[in-house]
């Protein structure tokens, strides 16, 4: 384990297994907080557009 990068060498003590669930467990939180991320940029998009369209539907109503 020698040929290792330096931030890995530190995790060579560790059992395999281990290493492994603990990268899984980080991965998937990563994963759902872009979902999160992603699921309220998409709730913006939408109220941006219905917004925008209100208000362009509004404009071309009162315009002569």
């Amino acid at each position: 384990m020698e040929n290792l990068p330096p931030f890995v060498q530190s995790l060579a003590e560790y059992p395999r297994w281990f290493v492994v669930a603990c990268a899984t467990v980080v991965l998937a939180a990563l994963l759902w907080l872009l979902i999160k991320a992603l699921k309220w940029t998409l709730y913006l998009l939408l109220a941006v557009v219905l917004l925008g369209g209100g208000a362009t539907a509004v404009w071309l109503l009162w315009r002569p």
